[in-house]
């Protein structure tokens, strides 16, 4: 199916009132049930208060006096350099926003799922689809986000099993329990940026189900150990396309947003 076909059967699709309010960033879904139940929404002219009530192709929706236009949503996926801050917009900074903005895509309704920090690259979701972005990040969803990280020192089997246990970082953080798999022992002379006079670097593979501030850093840290590169290679279904260069991005196929959704279960149509 190709894209242009993909996006019109999305929009041809029946949604809960609730969802596509959701979708389009006017609330929770809680705070969206109870304004419904308020007769904020009009369906069709009408006072609408179920919440579940689908709306079909071609259903006029009104929500709090504004009407909600239904289109596709959009997907981006980005392939982050080091040295953009992820972020929208920045009066002093250049923005992973800005990579699209130079191709001529200037919707000012996309946003980034998620932050990598400024030296970290990889995988990112670029989207106006605030009910998936709401799924992905939300810390009782435990979605698997995957890295790849050059680490400063020999990672050992205690390290392997403190991460898998979880483990508390500081005072602020406590992790919890992440993958984390050694791929390979190097010398320090053969990385970019390593002090040639450290011990040994391990190339890693991490796995974890939570996006705290700093998240891969600190747990190292915690460790005794620096990292030295970090890079994002999956998000819950979605892989980074080994073909795509860092600072290019490309519009997601119609088969890894169907694994998005699959991947949400489609709570959001149920109760």
């Amino acid at each position: 199916m190709g894209k242009d076909k993909a996006k019109k059967k999305e929009a041809d699709c029946p949604v809960r009132l609730d969802r596509l309010l959701a979708g389009e960033g006017l609330g929770t879904r809680s705070d969206l049930k109870k304004a419904i139940r308020g007769g904020k929404a009009l369906v069709n002219g009408s006072v609408e208060k179920d919440a579940g009530r689908q709306i079909l192709p071609g259903d006029v929706v009104v929500f709090d006096g504004e009407e909600i236009k239904r289109e596709p949503h959009v997907y981006y996926m980005l392939h982050k350099p080091s040295g953009l801050i992820t972020a929208t917009e920045d009066s002093r900074e250049r923005t992973v926003l800005n990579l699209l903005r130079e191709k001529g895509i200037r919707r000012r309704d996309l946003f980034p799922v998620g932050r990598l920090d400024r030296d970290t690259e990889g995988l990112l979701l670029v989207t106006d689809d605030g009910a998936l972005a709401h799924y992905l990040l939300s810390p009782g969803k435990h979605v698997e986000k995957t890295y790849y990280a050059v680490v400063e020192g020999r990672v050992a089997e205690e390290d392997i099993r403190r991460f898998a246990q979880g483990l508390v970082v500081d005072e602020e953080l406590t992790a919890m329990p992440a993958d984390l798999s050694v791929l390979q022992y190097v010398m320090p002379e053969t990385e970019p940026g390593a002090d040639p006079v450290s011990a040994e670097l391990t190339k890693t593979l991490v796995t974890i189900r939570e996006g705290k501030y700093h998240q891969i850093k600190r747990m190292f840290s915690a460790c005794g150990k620096k990292v030295l590169y970090l890079k994002r290679l999956s998000m819950g279904p979605l892989q980074l396309d080994p073909t795509l260069p860092g600072g290019a991005f490309r519009e997601l196929t119609p088969e890894e947003i169907s694994a998005l959704r699959e991947v949400r279960g489609q709570e959001s149509g149920n109760g």
